[in-house]
């Protein structure tokens, strides 16, 4: 498309890559956002530099009607309220027609995790699988619920991450951020025993590879859709549904369960590797079920 304004498009996702060190998905969402609003702002005789507060209030009221989910259109107007933010910083614009404007309301959907007792059968169903892929089973579930790691970061760990047999892990995380990750004894165990048959999986006929997870595909480990198929089998043989098991519900479990044994919601922002403690906060309806408990159990009236 090339609709008055691209040049400041093109500006502003320069800026975001290089002050802010924003990832290449999250810069091709930019783009699609806002070329998006420049052909709605196109059919109006407008340029995307000179939009008006109600020109996104009527963009905004356009994505409702066509049935938008909230969230969705919430994530527009964030990424058309930055670049507004920057025309009005660097002078392109005197005004921010974007600080005006109310976001779409979201709701507070609650995270889907598994009880403790329900993780703990999909231990116990991995250890059950024989040979070198139950051991890499085991290494996988064990990893992801002592360390919460984003799936895409436990399949790209690199040997290099557990080869001292660490107590923490060292995670290069989304914008290349590094954050460490405390790893447990039980973790830490499953992975010297994956580690003790790790050659198996070696592709091209035993080709050194960097990664703790080496595969013979493109990307030289297991990918995320092959652990999250592994995860499914492992579900049926625990006796979950397998529609209730991803590696981002393990991920959402392992907080939860950290919250609901009084760990503080600061350490499990930084573990997650949430930039915000906004995106930590979903799961404070834990913090809640628990506060609840303490006062039905410790309260003085409450025993009345």
């Amino acid at each position: 498309m090339a609709f008055d304004g691209g040049r400041h498009v093109e500006a502003f996702l320069e800026m975001m890559a290089a002050e802010r060190a924003a990832a290449r998905n999250t810069l091709d969402a930019y783009r699609r956002d806002l070329d998006d609003f420049r052909s709605f702002l196109a059919a109006r005789g407008a340029a995307i530099h000179a939009a008006t507060t109600q020109d996104l209030r009527d963009y905004l009221a356009g994505l409702r009607r066509a049935g938008m989910a909230p969230r969705t259109a919430a994530r527009r107007l964030s990424a058309l309220r930055q670049f507004h933010r920057f025309l009005f910083a660097e002078g392109v614009r005197p005004d921010d027609p974007g600080s005006s404007v109310d976001a779409p309301r979201l709701g507070r959907p609650l995270p889907k995790y598994l009880g403790e007792s329900e993780v703990a059968a999909l231990l116990a169903a991995a250890r059950e699988r024989p040979g070198p892929g139950g051991k890499r089973a085991v290494a996988l579930l064990e990893l992801l619920y002592a360390t919460g790691l984003r799936v895409s970061e436990l399949v790209a760990l690199p040997l290099a991450a557990v080869a001292r047999d660490p107590a923490a892990l060292i995670v290069r995380g989304k914008g290349g951020k590094e954050r460490m990750v405390p790893v447990g004894e039980p973790a830490r165990l499953a992975v010297a025993e994956y580690r003790a048959v790790r050659d198996t999986f070696l592709p091209g006929g035993q080709q050194p590879s960097r990664w703790l997870f080496p595969s013979d595909g493109k990307a030289g480990h297991l990918t995320r859709s092959g652990f999250a198929a592994l995860l499914k089998e492992i579900a049926v043989a625990a006796g979950i549904q397998p529609s209730r098991v991803s590696p981002h519900v393990l991920r959402h479990s392992f907080a939860s369960h950290l919250l609901a044994h009084a760990a503080d919601l600061r350490a499990v922002q930084q573990m997650l590797g949430h930039a915000d403690i906004a995106t930590t906060q979903i799961y404070t309806h834990v913090l809640e079920d628990r506060l609840k408990g303490l006062v039905a159990a410790h309260h003085p009236l409450a025993k009345k």
